[in-house]
């Protein structure tokens, strides 16, 4: 079965780009997106999904909100940030949330799809 994956994006060129590069490396499948924080929330609530991507920076909210929403979840979910802004001062307030990992968007991808890869094998 396929990883199931929600994008919590709020820029269309990027958010496009991550569906293509999951559907095409991974063979995942992009289940829901959305763009803000409460739209996020309310979707993954009703969405069966393994893996959310979540970018920090939304239209409304922030992807901190997201996570936070979703601190308590299900065993096998598991909540990645994708940000240009993966500081350490970023990383450690994720790490507070529970979030499974955090990748700066420009340099860490190869290192986001060797950890999808590996949930993929589990």
């Amino acid at each position: 079965m396929p990883l199931r994956i929600f994008l919590v994006e709020d820029n269309p060129l990027i958010r496009q780009s991550m569906q293509e590069m999951l559907e095409e490396v991974l063979g995942a499948q992009v289940v829901d997106w959305a763009d803000g924080e409460a739209a996020a929330i309310g979707a993954m609530r009703r969405a069966a999904w393994d893996v959310a991507l979540v970018d920090l920076f939304l239209v409304q909210g922030s992807g901190l909100g997201v996570a936070r929403a979703f601190e308590q979840r299900g065993a096998g979910q598991r909540v990645y940030v994708l940000s240009n802004y993966a500081t350490p001062s970023i990383r450690e307030r994720c790490a507070a949330l529970r979030i499974d990992g955090i990748y700066d968007k420009s340099t860490e991808l190869d290192r986001l799809l060797e950890a999808l890869g590996q949930l993929q094998r589990l």
